[in-house]
């Protein structure tokens, strides 16, 4: 405290946390207790390099939540959670190498093979977190897609090294380790990470618990930490559950903000940025107040779109996602959709159904058809890993997880819940059936949820409710390879830094408790740029997910690779890889490995897609948005006769084709329903809409079924018109449209059933009559 004594508290000082730390740092030479987290030696006043460790001997911790030392600092009070993190998905990110190594050829299958680190399951089965029922719907979930949850991964290999180049001529897939090496594994818990606007974080448990502003700015009270150097925390507090308050310039808060999760979650199916309404964008305005370009974040620029009404309520990504879902329960699950374990039903129930009145797996099926069974119910405690956490009291009971694993935070009070949000808010909600049944359900939620029961039996709730869902079509990924050694017209070579073998220095005793991979020597050949052909955000088409239902699909991992060889000229030019043969419909060849995926998109809004938006529309059924020539030809701009014969001989194309995409990027299936793209690789269920389900869904010429008769093509409605002109009631508005067509309906109903129970009515007169007169014949 010599130095550090106008530091915040990491926990206030009455805190049951702050009490144990007093009450332990005493038996380890420190009354302050910073040892405790810290390690270092607490009785050195002078020489900074002796208190933090570096001639004494003793460890000394500055980022305690790293994932390389927490078994000796935050797992003395968390043991579970410490336990559980290197099986966790934000640890291994096997989904994410699976994907990109998918688009480079499918090189493992469908089959997630590798991760950062090797790791496996305990032997244990028991060692799952969670209830009973839990643990055996993970069991029946394993059995049905073993590639996904795996017993064990291995570690990524190496990418390639300066020697190793000329291997790229003979095998150019051996460039995806480069790529994800490089690009994609920036965010996992082992490495502090990118260090650039808004991407500053902790390690470990740090990358979520410890704030840090966008900036990178400390902003406390210490005077021994820098303020105006970049990548330090923003004050030193813990933030996590609502007990744990944190202040900031006066301003306390608790709970982990939307932003500390965006640090990570702004790339890939951007469902962070997505919940907060920010849009990634290509351009730089609107300009900033000094006349410059909007600032990078992420180091992108952004749209302000439409909020999610979860955070516009005051919701963080905590308040939904349980402890299970962020920290893992130790098993490996290697996709989004297998770690995570909550349903929309699971709060809001169904029209027909209260939340505690759905049977486990609702909308979690990994099938093609609802779940079954009894009903759930709720729970009377919160899983004993997570009661150092906020208790609530129970009331009614613990709300349950589709999977069977209590909310720790949301509770049922009667025929209402209350969320408690990690904010501090107590946020009162009614189910839908309570809704129902006090008819604040509009006439369009109630012909969509009880009206159309496959609607409920086969979708997602967000496929309706998300407003938009960011897409970007097309990824231009160049890996430039170029050495000035073997490049006479290249000033320097190509290369960059390597997040995994990052991670891996750590592991090295003498690294294991370096705040961060500042100075390390991990650089590796190659560079890579990345281009978009165009976004779009509105209506997203759909498709079908691993848990079966119909869900909001978005462009994936969707690689057009250009590979620069290290003698400066291209292996590849706009090269999009095949699959395997025979998967995800495609033949010998295999399939084009562009994928689109099943996404929730973190766009909730009130009010759902309109019903033309998936009915009427080519790109909702997956056929594309259209409009674009085609990409695999040449495209030359220039001056040019009207049958298209370039004039100048001195031009170059504008557009170099790429050779095997014969329709457009947003296109997943043809109009015979057969597949021309990947959709979802990592569950077998994932898939685009097949022949018989487009059929279904499509509505289009529903206007021309009346309008080719309206207003003269029959005698009938030739004069309905003309009266209904005359008398003015020719409908002019979309309400009176509907009303005419609904009572165009119902008078054909009745018409017709009129006219049913009159036939039926008069064949009883005939038949009694005939039977009548054979009784008088009889006599």
């Amino acid at each position: 405290m010599a130095c550090h004594g106008d530091i915040e508290l990491i926990r206030e000082a009455d805190s049951d946390m702050m009490k144990q730390i007093m009450q332990q740092g005493p038996a380890m030479g420190d009354p302050a207790g910073c040892v405790v987290c810290h390690r270092g030696d607490p009785n050195e006043r002078v020489d900074k390099d002796v208190a933090h460790g570096e001639f004494s001997g003793e460890p000394f911790y500055a980022d305690p939540g790293s994932p390389w030392v927490n078994e000796q600092t935050c797992g003395q009070c968390h043991p579970t959670q410490v336990r559980v993190q290197w099986q966790s998905l934000m640890m291994t990110e096997a989904g994410k190498i699976q994907g990109v190594c998918w688009a480079f050829g499918s090189l493992t299958g469908y089959n997630h093979r590798w991760a950062n680190y090797a790791v496996e399951n305990p032997d244990d089965p028991a060692a799952r977190l969670g209830t009973d029922a839990y643990r055996q719907y993970m069991e029946h979930l394993t059995a049905i897609e073993p590639d996904v949850f795996v017993s064990k991964h291995e570690p990524l290999p190496d990418a390639l090294g300066y020697d190793e180049l000329d291997k790229l001529n003979d095998d150019p897939t051996l460039a995806a380790f480069t790529y994800i090496r490089q690009e994609c594994q920036r965010c996992h818990h082992a490495v502090k990470g990118r260090q650039e606007r808004g991407d500053f974080r902790g390690m470990g448990c740090s990358s979520c618990h410890i704030p840090y502003g966008n900036e990178g700015f400390y902003e406390g009270d210490d005077a021994s930490i820098p303020h105006d150097d970049p990548g330090h925390m923003l004050v030193h507090s813990i933030q996590g559950t609502r007990e744990a308050k944190v202040t900031v310039h006066d301003e306390t808060y608790s709970g982990i903000p939307v932003e500390t999760c965006t640090t990570c979650h702004d790339r890939g199916k951007r469902i962070g940025v997505s919940f907060q309404g920010l849009m990634e964008s290509p351009y730089h305005a609107p300009y900033a107040a000094d006349g410059g370009d909007q600032p990078k974040l992420h180091t992108k620029h952004y749209i302000a779109m439409e909020q999610d009404v979860h955070y516009q309520k005051g919701m963080t990504c905590q308040d939904c996602h349980t402890s299970m879902d962020v920290h893992g329960d130790g098993f490996l699950a290697a996709a989004n959709l297998a770690a995570v374990q909550i349903e929309c039903s699971d709060c809001h129930g169904t029209p027909e159904m209260y939340p505690w009145e759905l049977p486990l797996g609702y909308m979690d099926e990994f099938e093609m058809s609802p779940a079954q069974g009894s009903p759930r119910g709720t729970a009377t405690q919160s899983l004993p890993h997570t009661q150092q956490g906020s208790p609530v009291d129970v009331r009614d009971g613990l709300l349950l997880t589709a999977r069977g694993n209590p909310y720790e935070n949301v509770v049922r009070v009667g025929d209402e819940i209350i969320v408690h949000t990690a904010a501090g808010k107590d946020i009162v909600m009614k189910p839908l059936k309570k809704l129902v049944d006090e008819k604040k359900i509009s006439q369009r939620g109630l012909v969509s949820m009880m009206g159309v029961s496959k609607h409920l039996d086969r979708m997602e709730c967000y496929t309706c409710h998300s407003s938009w869902t960011p897409q970007c079509y097309g990824c231009h990924v160049k890996i430039d390879y170029s050495q000035k050694d073997k490049c006479p017209e290249c000033n320097e070579s190509k290369e960059n830094f390597d997040w995994v073998a990052a991670g891996r220095k750590h592991m090295e005793p003498e690294h294991a408790a370096d705040r961060g991979e500042t100075g390390y020597d991990t650089v590796i050949p190659g560079k890579i740029t990345e281009q978009r052909s165009y976004l779009r955000w509105e209506e997203p088409m759909l498709g079908v997910n691993g848990e079966g239902r119909v869900t909001p699909l978005a462009p994936g991992c969707q690689p057009s690779v250009t590979l620069i060889g290290q003698d400066g000229k291209p292996i590849l030019l706009n090269h999009i890889f095949m699959t395997q043969p025979n998967v995800e419909g495609g033949g010998d060849e295999g399939q084009l490995a562009i994928d689109m995926s099943p996404t929730q998109p973190h766009t909730t809004t009130k009010e759902a897609r309109t019903c033309e938006s998936c009915h009427a529309s080519d790109k909702a059924l997956g056929l594309g948005i259209g409009s674009t020539r085609p990409w695999d030809q040449q495209h030359t701009v220039d001056l040019e006769t009207v049958d298209g014969k370039i004039l100048p001989q001195k031009t170059q194309p504008q557009m170099e084709p790429i050779e095997n995409l014969a329709n457009d990027w947003s296109q997943i299936v043809d109009e015979d329903g057969n597949q021309i793209g990947t959709v979802g690789h990592h569950f077998k269920l994932s898939r685009a809409l097949n022949k018989e389900e487009m059929d279904h869904m499509r509505r289009e010429g529903t206007c021309i079924a009346c309008h080719k008769e309206i207003p003269e093509a029959s005698l009938a409605v030739s004069l309905l018109h003309h009266v209904a002109e005359f008398t003015g009631q020719l409908p002019k508005t979309t309400d009176q449209h509907d009303a005419l067509v609904n009572k165009i309906v119902l008078t054909s109903a009745w018409g017709q059933a009129l006219l049913a129970l009159g036939g039926m009515a008069l064949g009883a007169i005939v038949v009694g009559g005939f039977g009548y007169r054979r009784m008088r014949a009889k006599r």
